[in-house]
């Protein structure tokens, strides 16, 4: 979507796929939760795909591609995708819990995550000293 090559970054990728046969490539899940939940979305999304970290190597991940809304996420841990901060997917709920105890974070299902979670801002629009 931004031009970034996917396999040259660590973390989970994600897709989405629209009804009219389009689909759009993220070299992060938390750039696909930004987009997939901001209200202006209009496009009508047929698909969301995300890596299964639990299979996938985290610094070169290929393949293992999952239904997103029924993945487990990783919010907050030690571990950084290709934009920093990132929700690490995962298939089985006890892959995402191990992760969370060795990385940090917290588990999470896609209807927990919520926008303010998956802010691309680098915290700007939350600094009150600007």
């Amino acid at each position: 979507l931004d031009g970034m090559p996917l396999m040259d970054y660590p973390g989970p990728k994600a897709q989405i796929h629209y009804a009219q046969g389009t689909a759009d490539f993220f070299c992060d899940t938390m750039e696909m939760f930004s987009l997939y939940l901001k209200p202006e979305q209009q496009k009508r999304i047929t698909a969301v795909y995300a890596q299964d970290m639990g299979k996938a190597d985290w610094n070169r991940p290929e393949g293992h591609w999952i239904d997103a809304k029924s993945a487990f996420y990783v919010l907050g841990s030690r571990r950084t995708g290709s934009m920093g901060p990132t929700l690490a997917s995962f298939s089985r709920e006890e892959d995402a819990r191990a992760f969370a105890q060795r990385h940090g974070g917290k588990v999470l299902r896609f209807g927990e995550v919520t926008l303010d979670m998956v802010a691309l801002d680098g915290g700007a629009l939350r600094d009150e000293r600007m």
